[in-house]
């Protein structure tokens, strides 16, 4: 019998680099669920740089960041306890932190659909950055770790490889995201009347408006207010949304201050 002829199949052509085009990514609530900087703060008490009284100052601003979302308030107070807690602490010590606090605390808790929205744009050849008030080495570990083209984060201080518990400029927030997003995006030769912007955050107002295709993720009732004012897409991710999740609010923040507890019992033994 002849011979079969196979007909070879063209390979899919790979989609082609926008190189005008990224989208901006909110970290805290808007990719992942609850506050980063959190976890960063739990890592370090494991490691014995906080005190339980620390820890427990973190595990209540976690829980109410979780139920009121976010505000600058919350975010001032933060920044203040973080820089002062973040005094002396080698940047060897942090960079360690930043991958087992990924590995272990924020993976699990990665918004399946804000992670699927980022990976669209990868594949259709936008860039994408994550844009976020937490700590730059935490946030640059979150974008190697999910192929995110780079991270824009507070940066700290650094003298002879220890932090100083001072900034380097202001703290990533508000109006500061956009002002960093207008600068890389000269830089980077961006036309940002065709990029992407995604937050959960009123607070980022400033940023979603800078960009030609802003979505609102998981929004606070001031964002959802103004995305439906102002015909932006909404995107929410929380299942069962505010009544149904209070309830695992409430049994989140008990399991910490119990998990504390017991650290601290363990510790006095």
């Amino acid at each position: 019998m002849p011979a079969e002829k196979t007909v070879p199949v063209p390979a899919r052509p790979l989609p082609q680099a926008r190189p005008t085009e990224a989208a901006f990514f909110d970290v805290d609530n808007t990719l992942m669920r609850g506050a980063s900087l959190f976890h960063v703060g739990r890592k370090m008490y494991e490691r014995g740089a906080f005190t339980l009284r620390d820890a427990a100052g973190f595990a209540w601003k976690q829980f109410t960041f979780l139920v009121r979302g976010e505000n600058l308030a919350d975010v001032e107070s933060v920044k203040v306890s973080a820089l002062s807690l973040a005094a002396g602490i080698r940047v060897e010590e942090i960079a360690t932190v930043g991958y087992e606090v990924y590995d272990e605390m924020i993976e699990s808790r990665i918004w399946p659909g804000a992670k699927a929205l980022a990976e669209q744009h990868l594949r259709v050849g936008r860039r994408v950055w994550l844009v976020t008030a937490t700590p730059i080495e935490v946030a640059s570990v979150i974008s190697e770790r999910l192929g995110l083209t780079g991270a824009l984060g507070t940066v700290g201080e650094i003298e002879d490889g220890a932090y100083t518990g001072r900034l380097v400029g202001e703290i990533l927030h508000g109006k500061a995201k956009a002002h960093a997003v207008a600068e890389l995006a000269e830089r980077e030769g961006l036309d940002l009347a065709r990029c992407w912007a995604y937050s959960d955050s009123h607070n980022d107002i400033p940023l979603l408006s800078l960009v030609g295709h802003p979505v609102a993720i998981n929004p606070d009732a001031r964002l959802r207010h103004h995305a439906n004012a102002h015909n932006w897409p909404i995107y929410d991710f929380r299942a069962g949304r505010r009544a149904a999740t209070l309830g695992l609010k409430l049994a989140t923040v008990g399991g910490a201050v119990y998990g504390l507890w017991r650290s601290y019992t363990r510790f006095r033994r």
